[in-house]
């Protein structure tokens, strides 16, 4: 089993911004534990903070893969490229966000991506990326 984690924007910075929003573990150092714990898969990971990137990431997994984990951060918001880029896959992708988007400033509130993905999970920390991972492990 295949799954891509994408991040996008500003999620290169975790462990260094916002740690009270965000947590003080980098995103590498946490993706070697989600990678020893869900031995039985095939991890990868990539991150932009370039919105053309993270759609050419998607086009580049979206047919062969088993699953993708979408942490798009503030895109999720303004995106309507990357919403069309998940439609237009087979890969069902999962929607992450480690802080609640709900309990934040209002603009956050609104996903345009959500319609497109087989889940949402927000505001469990990295914690929700296990979570996504488990999901589409055990799908099948």
């Amino acid at each position: 089993m295949k799954i891509q984690i994408i991040n996008g924007p500003n999620l290169n910075l975790l462990g260094k911004r916002e740690p009270e929003t965000y947590g003080s573990e980098s995103f590498e150092n946490y993706f070697e534990k989600l990678k020893s714990r869900f031995a039985s898969a095939s991890l990868s990971y990539f991150q932009s903070n370039v919105e053309g990137e993270i759609i050419n990431q998607i086009h580049k997994v979206g047919f062969d893969f088993d699953g993708i984990v979408l942490n798009a951060g503030a895109y999720t918001h303004t995106s309507i490229a990357i919403h069309d880029a998940i439609g237009a896959i087979k890969t069902p992708v999962v929607e992450v966000h480690i802080s609640n988007i709900y309990a934040r400033e209002e603009f956050r509130h609104k996903s345009l991506i959500t319609s497109k993905c087989a889940g949402l999970i927000t505001g469990f920390g990295l914690e929700g990326y296990a979570m996504a991972v488990s999901y589409l492990v055990n799908r099948k």
